[in-house]
């Protein structure tokens, strides 16, 4: 075969090997947003006929007392908040020190990653019984060493502490399993990029009479910012995506006490038949997502 025959056939074998690839990304990924771009304009069942409203599904979620989506858009980015300045620089910290090489470290990696492989379904249900007011862990741990008492009365409870139930503490009882759950996934992404920084500028710096710390500091931090980026936009765009865990722990019997919005979107598909709302709610998550995803790309690109 002649050399342009071969450049000719070049596309074509290109084409032939992304075109599955493409064709699933299309159905899986865009298909869907396209649709739910398209339904998020009706008032819609699910079945029957459409009916066009333009901009009206928009213009209730924002103003609908009904659907509180403001409220709970708020909820996720103090999620969002709390994952970013807590739950990563824990994860930082242990990355930093199972980078050094530890004793064990292979097993503390296992041990601090297992939760992350734990079904969120099955973590709701743990922290259900560690929260229980009656003989959950965390009550009885207080009342041992004597600080229920004190911390009822900064909740306003009467006969014990209502993690899931109290207005006050409901968010934090919902982030602390995120929190347990997730900062082991984030530490495995920066431990990979500890370990890849090259030793030659540890030892530069610690020639140069730099402690640990500030080889952390100036030199392993900054070479590991890429990864550092991705964690944050995964905290940022998980908060604003976080369903299941919410929905396990508050259930139907403190319904609205803490709502994000894909609890709302859930609640107006399958429980109030509302297509069109649930769409519209779909479609301002995927904006959200992807405007913080640029607004955080933008700051680190910033700060290079």
């Amino acid at each position: 075969m002649n050399k342009k025959a071969e450049n000719l056939l070049k596309p074509l074998n290109i084409t032939a090997f992304l075109l599955p690839a493409l064709i699933l990304f299309i159905g899986i990924l865009i298909a869907p947003i396209i649709m739910s771009l398209y339904y998020s304009f009706f008032d819609w069942k699910g079945f029957g006929n459409k009916t066009f409203v333009g901009f009206s599904n928009y213009i209730e979620l924002f103003k609908s007392k009904d659907i509180n989506f403001l409220e709970a858009l708020k909820n996720s980015l103090l999620l969002a908040a709390l994952s970013v300045f807590i739950q990563l620089p824990i994860s930082l910290a242990f990355a930093l020190a199972l980078g050094k090489g530890i004793k064990g470290e292979r097993v503390f990696l296992s041990v601090y990653f297992a939760p992350v492989l734990i079904s969120t379904v099955v973590i709701g249900q743990l922290w259900l019984k560690i929260y229980n007011p009656d003989y959950g862990l965390l009550n009885v741990f207080l009342r041992k060493i004597g600080l229920e008492q004190e911390i009822m009365k900064w909740t306003g409870d009467t006969k014990d502490i209502l993690w899931l139930g109290n207005k006050k503490i409901a968010l934090g009882a919902v982030f602390a399993p995120t929190l347990w759950q997730y900062v082991g996934y984030h530490m495995l992404l920066m431990y990979a990029g500890v370990k890849g920084v090259p030793l030659e500028l540890r030892e530069a710096a610690m020639l140069d009479g730099a402690t640990p710390g500030q080889v952390n500091r100036y030199i392993v931090i900054p070479y590991i910012k890429p990864i550092l980026k991705i964690c944050v936009i995964f905290a940022v765009t998980g908060s604003l995506k976080t369903f299941d865990l919410v929905y396990v722990l508050m259930g139907n019997s403190h319904q609205h006490l803490v709502e994000v919005p894909n609890t709302w979107l859930f609640q107006m598909l399958y429980l109030s038949n509302r297509y069109g709302m649930g769409s519209t709610i779909a479609v301002m998550l995927i904006i959200l997502c992807f405007v913080f995803s640029l607004i955080i790309s933008a700051m680190f690109k910033k700060e290079d």
